[in-house]
């Protein structure tokens, strides 16, 4: 399959012109006048004319600069990056209005002035085939020609004719040059979009529907947060208007991660969706100021917490020990307590959130009263039960019966009273367990406590048991293997009537809580009907790094599979002993980071969090900057220094790993710590230079 490059002399490809790749360049020159047209005419509009007030001008004016951004042309960004030709017409209920035979797939759709498609957009049907069509299955496509990109400019074109008899045989189905090519550009900067390298089983999860919920197990370097990102970007496409009443959100580990992963969407032109952690996500008002040890952590995060929730919120109801008497006018309506008591009964068994039964409460006692009043002869309407339900009578009875309850003092009250805790944890958590969630020293407010994120989390809990919490049409949960149960609570309700994309990799789990089984997240999450894909292709990391990294999967997670590399090009892996101790490793460290920077890309040097203020400190005697992760490369440098902490997600074209052994021992059990190695050794996506001067894990000595 020959790349046909600006250079060449090429024979062009008898369906095109003398001259195909200034063709090509012509359609790319007239598409970018086409978009630029589009963007200017929006510019022009005048809300002034179509506005009423100012409410409805500021809505519309910001529409409008969303609209605008979406259609920014950037420089280094192909508005197209390859063409379909069929065998047949296609019809323009399937190419946004396009109809025939031949269609450029890009990154959003453009059009001329007149209204005609020049551009398809990716998710639209006709560009499925785009990344399904094979030899085996061509799809009515006779053509697939690939583009390839330098700094913006269409320098190249590749073609695969899949239904000429002529390029049958042994290799017929064998990877592209540009495609390789562009899975293996070096990466600067943040993380970039895989629109035009999408593999046919990562097009499959991203355009599954929006009703289902999607688990996707990947190694490292296997495109899973790409594809969860690109499934946001298809759903939004195919169901634009449901999504954007009840809205969309991805969720992340930390900041420098969603940092990295910010441009993907915004490139794709979708600007709505909005980005968090589960920190940021959990619905409370107190300050997280506190840590726990990790075995209270696993203790607050189990889903056993749940329940000791509910049953010290339901704990303060009580019954009724006497009846109501509301007064109107001057005759005296009675409602005993046995009868207030059935109501309580009532709510209770049909397990209402805590304060809409509150508020049910007052509205059942005022139908009481009504059916009394008309039995008396009386007429009351829904006013006169409305009026009865804000009776001072009534809002004593419901004060005392079933009362307003705060989510934050509740869980105040767990960790800080031990008879409150035994009580509502009395078979569901032991003595021990029960120990390790009271404090040491009670607060004595919520706002002097020192709160910690797994409290967070059980406010938010009980939060959710008093009102519902809003649900969202559909949410990505990346890195999903860290979190706790109680934390996959806190995203399921989140998405309790939508959809979600959950992705992660069971080998990375790297927290004391992390879960064993996609089964039992899912369950937590509120999906146990989820479907679980696995991706088992690797097209980031080189196959000599993957499989140096893949000896320890039978430590940390026996069973899974292993990623298997389906890189062309060879990567670089040097696992060298430094003598000299510490200071020895760190010269050495710093030579490693300087060699690496001869290379083109990125530079990250991954070291244990305890190591970083000594490498920090070498590298700046030695007059290298360098930055931390998230923030982007400059011309001033390309390095970054990365707490293994921190690794989880990013990537670099060439990692420097420092002392394994500091890695593993700064985790609380050997496990983990495998796990937090097992992360850093697969951010590299060309070369990976592992130095140490303790003994290497037994697993990694052997190789």
């Amino acid at each position: 399959m020959p790349a046909h490059v600006a250079e060449s002399d090429s024979t062009p490809a008898p369906i095109d012109p003398p001259d195909p790749l200034a063709h090509e360049r012509a359609h790319l020159a007239a598409s970018r006048a086409a978009l630029r047209g589009m963007r200017e005419d929006v510019q022009a509009l005048d809300i002034r004319d179509v506005t009423a007030n100012w409410v409805n001008a500021a809505v519309l004016q910001s529409q409008i600069d969303d609209r605008i951004k979406a259609l920014a042309d950037l420089s280094h960004t192909p508005l197209f990056f390859g063409r379909l030709d069929y065998l047949h017409a296609v019809g323009g209920e399937l190419a946004e209005g396009a109809e025939g035979e031949r269609f450029y797939i890009g990154r959003r759709h453009v059009h001329d002035a007149a209204g005609d498609p020049m551009v398809i957009d990716w998710r639209a049907p006709v560009s499925q085939p785009y990344y399904q069509a094979s030899r085996k299955s061509p799809q009515d496509v006779g053509l697939r020609r690939r583009f390839g990109y330098t700094g913006g400019e269409l320098t190249a074109y590749e073609d695969e004719h899949l239904t000429d008899p002529a390029q049958d045989g042994p290799g017929a189905e064998h990877t592209s040059r540009l495609l390789q090519a562009e899975i293996e550009r070096p990466r600067v900067g943040p993380m970039r979009d895989i629109v035009a390298t999408i593999q046919p089983e990562q097009d499959e999860i991203v355009r599954s529907g929006l009703g289902g919920t999607v688990c996707v197990q990947g190694g490292p370097g296997t495109g899973k947060t790409a594809v969860g990102l690109h499934r946001v970007a298809f759903l939004l496409y195919a169901h634009r208007e449901r999504l954007a009443r009840t809205g969309t959100l991805v969720i992340g580990p930390n900041r420098s991660f969603l940092h990295y992963i910010e441009q993907v969407l915004p490139a794709l032109g979708e600007l709505e969706v909005k980005q968090a952690t589960v920190e940021d996500l959990v619905r409370t008002d107190v300050e997280v100021r506190g840590e726990d040890e990790a075995a209270t952590a696993v203790v607050k995060g189990d889903a056993r917490m749940a329940e000791v929730l509910r049953r010290a919120i339901r704990s303060h109801v009580t019954a009724p020990v006497e009846p109501v008497v509301v007064v109107r006018g001057s005759r005296r309506w009675r409602v005993p307590a046995h009868e207030i008591e059935e109501m309580v009964d009532e709510l209770l068994a049909r397990d209402m959130r805590y304060g809409a039964a509150h508020e049910a409460l007052p509205q059942r006692i005022a139908h009481a009263v009504l059916v009394r009043m008309e039995e008396a002869g009386e007429a009351p309407d829904d006013r006169v039960q409305n009026a009865v339900a804000r009776n001072p009578a009534v809002k004593a009875a419901v004060k005392a019966i079933w009362p307003a309850v705060d989510p934050a003092k509740l869980v105040l009250r767990l960790l800080s009273d031990a008879e409150f805790l035994a009580a509502h944890a009395e078979g569901l958590l032991d003595g021990e367990e029960q120990e390790r969630l009271l404090w040491a020293k009670p607060a004595r407010s919520v706002k002097s406590a020192k709160w910690s994120a797994a409290d967070a989390v059980l406010i938010d809990e009980a939060g959710d048991l008093i009102a519902r919490t809003h649900s969202l049409g559909h949410v990505v949960l990346d890195e999903a293997q860290d979190l706790s149960p109680m934390q996959y609570r806190a995203v399921g309700r989140r998405c309790s009537t939508g959809s979600a994309t959950v992705l992660g990799d069971l080998a990375q789990g790297t927290t004391p809580w992390s879960t064993e089984s996609w089964g039992e997240a899912l369950f937590h999450l509120g999906k146990a009907d989820a479907v679980v894909e696995e991706l088992t292709a690797g097209f980031r990391v080189p196959r000599e790094v993957i499989a140096y990294a893949s000896r320890l999967l039978p430590a940390i997670s026996p069973g899974l599979a292993a990623v298997e590399s389906v890189r062309e090009s060879a990567g670089s892996l040097v696992v060298q002993e430094v003598p000299g101790g510490a200071d020895g490793l760190d010269a050495a460290v710093v030579a490693a980071c300087e060699e690496s920077l001869g290379h083109e890309g990125s530079i990250g040097l991954i070291a244990a969090d305890a190591r970083i203020p000594a490498l920090g400190a070498a590298l700046t005697a030695a007059g290298h900057a360098f930055l931390s992760p998230g923030e982007e490369t400059t011309a001033a440098s390309r390095l970054t220094l990365v707490p293994a902490s921190l690794a989880k997600g990013l990537e670099y074209d060439y990692v420097v790993l420092d002392e394994p052994a500091s890695v593993v021992d700064g985790e609380p059990d050997e496990r983990t710590g495998l796990r937090r190695l097992y992360v850093a050794l697969t951010r590299a996506v060309s070369g990976l230079t592992v130095l140490h001067a303790a003994p290497l894990p037994e697993a990694l000595a052997e190789a």
